[in-house]
């Protein structure tokens, strides 16, 4: 079982990463240290390159996002489900206020939850815990409260 994660993270930092994951392991820089650490609350923390420290978010994608290897360049595997993503901002970006990025992976998906995907329907939160209450009443042997029962007549013709 692989473990897989998507990490987005600005063009200057994705030269830094690029030139760090190319070069030799014999050649010396400053850039050869990478970090990622969260806090305690495991959404937001702090991504490393060298010396330098970015902010990182951990994020909910919209979908899931199935990842694939491939040994001969004619059979994919499927190899993860990957369902959040870890964003890197620069320094001094705004910082997310919500757990889901609203957007996908690609310019289609740009705002996908509001266009594609069905809304929640509209609940009155009373009326969800008064109906709670009363089949849990039911199930325990009760009857459920404030419900009027109108007497049936059935007419036979023969």
């Amino acid at each position: 079982m692989e473990e897989q994660f998507i990490l987005r993270v600005p063009p200057s930092v994705a030269e830094r990463l690029d030139r760090l994951l190319s070069e030799n392991a014999s050649s010396s820089s400053d850039d050869k240290s990478l970090d990622l650490t969260f806090s305690e609350d495991g959404r937001s923390g702090t991504f490393s390159v060298g010396n330098d420290h970015f902010p990182a978010f951990l994020l909910d994608l919209p979908g899931t996002v199935e990842s694939y290897k491939t040994y001969d360049d004619s059979v994919l595997i499927k190899t993860a489900d990957i369902g959040q993503m870890i964003m890197v901002k620069e320094e001094g970006d705004n910082v997310p206020d919500e757990v889901e990025y609203r957007h996908g992976l690609t310019p289609p998906m740009r705002d996908a939850r509001r266009r594609r995907f069905r809304r929640e329907p509209d609940l009155n939160p009373e009326l969800v815990r008064r109906a709670e209450k009363d089949l849990q009443n039911i199930m325990a042997g009760g009857t459920a409260e404030n419900i009027d029962i109108l007497p049936v007549t059935l007419a036979f013709r023969m």
